[in-house]
């Protein structure tokens, strides 16, 4: 059961979100927030495995807390639940550390889709939204494409690669052996169409989530 912390200053979304959880076993809210301070004192006493959050908060500088999230909570997977329009906000959301961005003109059958694929390890982002996006942003488009086919295990093994885990390490923390690691990274080099082992850190660093 995944632990979920929601931090926004609008009591009806709060009420909503635990309305839309409430009988689902695969979720359990731990803790909520409606400022900067409750929400870093959530997620330090109550370790959420996902903060379902609003990005326009007090006491909150906006996209750029994420980064700081990200920093101090690696293990928190954080989806941006925003009245933002996503033309403007989602794919800065994503490349700031957030795992996925709903607007909240999302039906509920989006919004448990996203959560559902956030929980599983992977990102969530509109496929309206990837698909329009100016040929400015193709390049970061295509490569949320591509990150959104991986599995989970592929992601685990792309974010311990990116934190500077060798092999070895790669097999003992996923209980996995090297040679299953080195196969694990000949196929994330051709699911995210890199040539080498830079290149596919630091793409993952750009898209890394979790």
């Amino acid at each position: 059961m995944k632990r979920i912390v929601i931090a926004d200053h609008h009591p009806v979304t709060k009420k909503g979100i635990a309305c839309m959880l409430k009988k689902s076993a695969d979720y359990t809210i731990v803790g909520k927030a409606n400022n900067g301070d409750e929400l870093f004192k959530s997620l330090k006493e109550d370790k959420p495995d996902i903060l379902i959050m609003e990005i326009d908060m007090p006491q909150l500088n906006g996209i750029n807390i994420l980064r700081t999230i990200k920093t101090e909570y690696p293990n928190t997977r954080v989806m941006i639940f925003s009245q933002h329009p996503e033309e403007i906000y989602a794919l800065r959301s994503i490349k700031s550390g957030a795992a996925g961005y709903v607007p909240k003109t999302a039906s509920t059958k989006s919004f448990l889709k996203a959560l559902k694929q956030i929980a599983k390890g992977g990102i969530f982002l509109n496929e309206d939204l990837t698909s329009t996006f100016t040929s400015r942003n193709v390049g970061e488009a295509s490569a949320i494409s591509r990150y959104k086919k991986l599995s989970s295990r592929e992601i685990e093994v792309l974010n311990l690669l990116s934190s500077g885990k060798r092999n070895k390490d790669i097999a003992n923390a996923l209980d996995i052996n090297e040679k299953t690691v080195s196969t694990y990274k000949t196929r994330l080099l051709k699911k995210l169409k890199v040539d080498n082992l830079a290149d596919l850190i630091n793409q993952s660093r750009m898209f890394q989530f979790g």
